[in-house]
C-alpha cells in the first residue's frame, strides 16, 4: 500500500493505492492544472499508526485528518478511512432527501445508486462523494474521494464543535481531492472545475416544462396542449413519459392505434415555438422475433449490451418485459445509440431527451435467473440502507461485465455513462446544444445534462425537500435541476399545486409531471383563479430568464452555481434551507406550509428592495414577517445589484424577440452592477467563436454606464426601472441628450421607458 500527496492549484490530492497490484480506478479524465503555485495548506504524515493531517496554512483550520480516527484498512473488497471535520456544518454526499445541513449524530449515507422514490436517508438515484465543510469563521473546504464502488459514509460527533465522518468503500482505491476554498462558493468552483463545468443549456430548456406518466392517447395529449394554450400559459416543452410507446419498447411509438398522429402533434408543437421530448429508459427489449425490432437486433450485432459472469447476455425485466442493457462504456455504444435516435427522429423530430431508470433499474434483482454465489455479488460487506442487505437488488448482478471492468465497479456510473453517450449523438443529430434530462447522475454528470429530483410525491414535506435537494445539485455541478412540480406520486391539491408552481417558477430546470392514474395537474385543469396565479408564477420566471442564462454562462465558465444556499454568501446562515439566492443577487422565500399566508423569511444585511421595487424596511440580520397570499410569492433584489428581464411572453422565442429591461438596484452606497449574456441560444459554439454579446453594467452614485465585453450579436433595452431614488430627479440624460421619466414617489422607483439602447455600444445614463 502507497501514500501519495501532491498539490494542484486549488488544493492537495491524497491517494492511498497498493502499488504492486494494479486495482480498478474510475474510467474519468479530471480537468487538473499542472500550474503549481503557492499552496495554502500543510500536510503532515504520521506512520504508526498511519495518520495524515491537512491544515490550511493562513488559519490552521482542520481540512481533513485521519489521526486518531477510524484505523485505515485497505482489503480487497473492503476500505475504511476516517478524518475529522473542523465543525459539524457538512454538506454534499447525495442522492439523499433531508434538510441541507446533514447531521452528525451516527448518520449513516450510502452511496449507491437505486431505482427508489424519494425517503429520508435511503441511497437515491445519484451518487456523489463530496462534501462542503463550513468552519467555524465561515470559510469552507470541501473533499471528493474520487470513487465509482459502492460506499457509506457515517456522520459521526467528535469533540464540542466539530464532527467527523468515516467511510466504507467496497472496491477501487482511496483518491481524495481536498479543496481549501476559501469562500463556499470557491470551493464549490474549484470541485467542479476539476470534475468539468456544466454544459451551456439551451435556452428553450429554461422555460415551463409539462409531463406526465398517463397521456393514454394523442387526443388526450392534443387537448392538454389546446387548453394550455388557450388560458395564454408560458409553456415551452411538451414531454412525453412511456405511454407513446409500441408496447413500451424504446425507440418505437404506437403509430396504429393511440398516438397515430403523433407526427402531426410535434408539428404542431414546432409551429408554435414550442418543443418536444421523449423519454428512453435504457432496458432494450428482448422478446422481438429477430429482424423485427432494430434496437436490439443492431445492438447484438454492435455487442453492445452487458454480459453476465460468463460472458453471455444479461437479460433483466423491465416495462417492455425482458431487457438487454446497453454498456455505454462499449467503444460501440455511442454509433448504437446515435444510430437509434437518428432513425426515430426521422418518424418523430423529437427536441430532447430524457433517461429514466438509468441506475440501472431492473423489475428483477440481478438477472431473470439471478446472479453468481461469487465475492462480487456477495462481498464480505454490504452498506446496511441496501434493501434486502444485496447490491443487485432491483439492478443488474454486479458480477456482470462491461467493456472497462465489472458492473461492481461501475453501477454507479451508468446513468453518467448513457448521459455522455446521448449529449453526445444529441449534439451529432441535431448541430445543436444536447439538453438531456436524467435520473441517475456521478461527478461530471451535470458537464452533459441536467436532473431531476425523481419520483417525489404531491405532498408538503416533499415541497420543502426539493429546496436542499436543487442546493445539493448545484453543489455538485449539475446546475440545471429540477424537481416534479406539483408532485409526481398521489394526488395534489389546489393549494399545493399553486404554491409548487409559483416555487418551481425558480428552480432552474422546471417541470410539471404527475404520475399515472392521478388527477391532472397542468395549469389549465384548475379552476380560472388557481391558473391565473400559475401564470402569473410563470411570468416572473420568464421576465427573469436573460439573468437564470446569464448565470447559467458564468456556470460553464467558472462552476459557480446557479442557485445557492444563503450559507454560500452570508455568515451566519448556515442552517437555512427554506429559502435560497438565485446567483448574488435575487432571494427566494417561498410558503412552504398548508393553508400559510405568510412567510417567515430572513434578510442578511444590506439593502433589499421586492421584485417590484419597494424597499424592504430591514436593518438586515434579521427574520421578517411577509404577506404571502396565495396569489404571491415573495422574492426580493439585492442592493447593488443590477438585473436584466425581459417582458413576459408565451414562449422562450417570443421573449427573445422583445428588448430588455433593466432593474437598477442601488445599495447603501449608491452603487450597482450586473451583467448580460446573449447570443442566439442553442448553437454549439457561439461561446467558443465569440458570437454573443456580453455587458457589464455599472451604477456610480446617479451615472449608469456600460462596459462592453464582446459585441457580436444583437441586443437592446427598451426601459429602466431605478429603484431606491428618494426624490424626484430633476433632469434624466442618455448620452448627453435629456429624455423624458417617470418617478413614482410611494415606491421611490424612477422609471425611464422606450429608450432603444443598442447594448453594443457604450451608453451612460444620468439624473440630477
Amino acid at each position: 500500500m502507497h501514500k501519495r500527496s501532491s498539490q494542484f492549484c486549488f488544493g492537495c490530492l491524497l491517494k492511498i493505492f497498493d502499488p504492486n497490484n494494479k486495482r480498478y480506478e474510475v474510467p474519468v479524465n479530471l480537468t487538473k492544472n499542472d500550474f503549481y503555485r503557492d499552496r495554502d495548506y500543510n500536510v503532515t504524515l504520521q506512520n504508526n499508526p498511519v495518520g495524515i493531517l491537512v491544515t490550511r496554512k493562513s488559519n490552521g483550520a482542520v481540512l481533513f485528518d485521519s489521526r486518531n480516527m477510524a484505523p485505515l484498512v485497505f482489503a480487497d473488497q473492503f476500505l475504511q478511512m476516517g478524518t475529522r471535520l473542523s465543525s459539524p456544518n457538512i454538506y454534499g454526499l447525495g442522492e439523499h432527501r433531508g434538510s441541507l445541513r446533514l447531521e452528525t449524530n451516527w448518520t449513516r449515507l450510502t452511496l449507491w445508486t437505486r431505482d427508489q422514490p424519494p425517503s429520508k436517508g435511503g441511497n437515491l438515484y445519484g451518487a456523489h462523494p463530496f462534501y462542503l465543510n463550513l468552519e467555524e469563521d465561515g470559510q469552507a473546504h470541501g473533499v471528493f474521494l474520487l470513487n465509482s464502488n459502492a460506499i457509506e459514509v457515517v456522520l459521526q460527533p467528535y469533540a464540542e464543535g466539530q464532527g467527523a465522518l468515516t467511510y466504507h468503500v467496497l472496491g477501487g482505491v482511496l483518491d481524495f481531492y481536498i479543496f481549501t476554498g476559501p469562500s463556499p462558493v470557491s470551493v464549490i468552483e474549484q470541485y467542479v472545475g476539476l470534475i468539468g463545468k456544466p454544459t451551456m443549456p439551451p435556452f428553450w430548456a429554461l422555460g415551463f416544462h409539462l409531463c406526465r406518466f398517463g397521456y393514454m392517447n394523442s387526443t388526450e395529449l392534443r387537448r392538454v396542449i389546446m387548453r394550455n394554450r388557450a388560458l395564454a400559459i408560458p409553456y415551452d416543452v411538451q414531454w412525453n413519459d412511456i405511454d407513446y410507446m409500441h408496447s413500451y419498447r424504446d425507440w418505437t411509438y404506437d403509430a396504429n392505434t393511440t398516438y397515430r398522429d403523433l407526427r402531426s402533434i410535434v408539428d404542431d408543437l414546432h409551429d408554435h415555438d414550442q418543443r418536444y421530448v421523449i423519454i428512453v429508459d435504457p432496458g432494450i427489449s428482448t422478446e422481438q422475433a429477430p429482424g423485427t425490432y432494430p434496437p436490439f437486433d443492431q445492438g447484438k450485432q454492435m455487442d453492445v449490451f452487458i454480459k453476465n459472469a460468463s460472458g453471455e447476455l444479461l437479460v433483466g425485466q423491465a416495462s417492455p418485459g425482458m431487457t438487454a442493457f446497453p454498456d455505454f462504456f462499449h467503444p460501440n455504444a455511442e454509433e448504437y445509440w446515435f444510430s437509434q435516435m437518428q432513425a426515430y427522429h426521422s418518424k418523430i423530430p423529437f427536441d430532447g431527451l430524457w433517461a429514466d431508470m438509468n441506475e440501472p433499474g431492473n423489475f428483477v434483482d440481478g438477472s431473470v435467473v439471478g446472479c453468481t454465489d461469487g465475492p462480487l455479488d456477495n462481498p464480505p460487506f454490504t452498506p446496511p440502507f441496501i434493501n434486502g442487505g444485496k447490491l443487485a437488488i432491483r439492478t443488474v448482478c454486479p458480477s456482470a461485465q462491461q467493456a472497462v471492468s465489472s458492473h461492481y465497479n461501475l453501477h454507479n456510473m451508468y446513468g453518467w455513462s448513457e448521459t455522455k453517450v446521448t449529449s453526445a449523438g444529441l449534439k451529432r443529430l441535431l448541430g445543436k446544444r444536447s439538453f438531456v434530462l436524467s435520473r441517475s447522475t456521478f461527478p461530471s454528470s451535470g458537464h452533459y445534462g441536467s436532473h431531476w429530483l425523481g419520483d417525489n410525491r404531491s405532498e408538503w414535506p416533499d415541497l420543502y425537500y426539493s429546496i436542499p435537494g436543487i442546493l445539493n445539485f448545484n453543489m455538485f455541478g449539475v446546475p440545471m435541476v429540477g424537481a416534479d412540480v406539483c408532485g409526481f406520486g398521489g394526488n395534489t391539491t389546489r393549494e399545493l399545486c399553486i404554491r409548487w408552481m409559483q416555487l418551481g417558477a425558480f428552480y432552474p430546470f422546471m417541470r410539471n409531471h404527475a404520475c399515472i392514474r392521478t388527477e391532472p395537474q397542468d395549469p389549465a385543469a384548475f379552476d380560472s383563479q388557481a391558473a391565473s396565479y400559475m401564470r402569473t408564477a410563470l411570468e416572473t420566471r420568464y421576465t427573469l430568464l436573460p439573468y437564470m442564462y446569464t448565470r447559467f454562462y458564468l456556470s460553464q465558465a467558472t462552476g459557480n452555481p446557479v442557485v445557492r444556499p444563503l450559507f454560500a454568501l452570508f455568515d451566519k446562515t448556515e442552517a437555512i434551507d427554506r429559502q435560497f439566492m438565485w446567483g448574488d443577487e435575487l432571494l427566494v422565500s417561498p410558503v412552504l406550509e398548508e393553508g400559510a399566508t405568510t412567510v417567515q423569511a430572513y434578510f442578511p444585511e444590506g439593502v433589499w428592495y421586492d421584485l417590484y421595487g419597494k424597499r424592504v424596511n430591514v436593518t438586515g440580520g434579521e427574520y421578517v414577517e411577509l404577506p404571502a397570499p396565495l396569489s404571491t410569492i415573495n422574492v426580493h433584489v439585492r442592493g447593488g445589484s443590477i438585473i436584466p428581464v425581459l417582458p413576459a411572453a408565451l414562449t422562450t422565442n417570443a421573449a427573445r424577440k422583445l428588448p430588455f429591461n433593466l432593474i437598477v438596484a442601488p445599495d447603501e452606497n449608491s452603487t450597482a452592477d450586473g451583467l448580460l449574456f446573449w447570443d442566439d441560444g442553442e448553437s454549439l459554439d457561439s461561446i467558443e467563436m465569440n458570437r454573443f454579446t456580453c455587458v457589464e453594467f455599472m451604477l456610480k452614485g446617479s451615472v449608469l454606464e456600460t462596459n462592453i465585453i464582446m459585441a457580436n450579436y444583437p441586443a437592446g433595452v427598451a426601459n429602466f426601472m431605478v429603484l431606491g431614488i428618494s426624490s424626484r430627479p430633476r433632469n434624466v440624460s442618455l448620452n448627453g441628450r435629456s429624455i423624458t421619466f417617470e418617478y413614482d414617489a410611494e415606491n421611490e422607483v424612477l422609471q425611464v421607458r422606450t429608450l432603444g439602447v443598442d447594448l453594443r455600444k457604450r451608453f451612460t445614463l444620468w439624473w440630477s
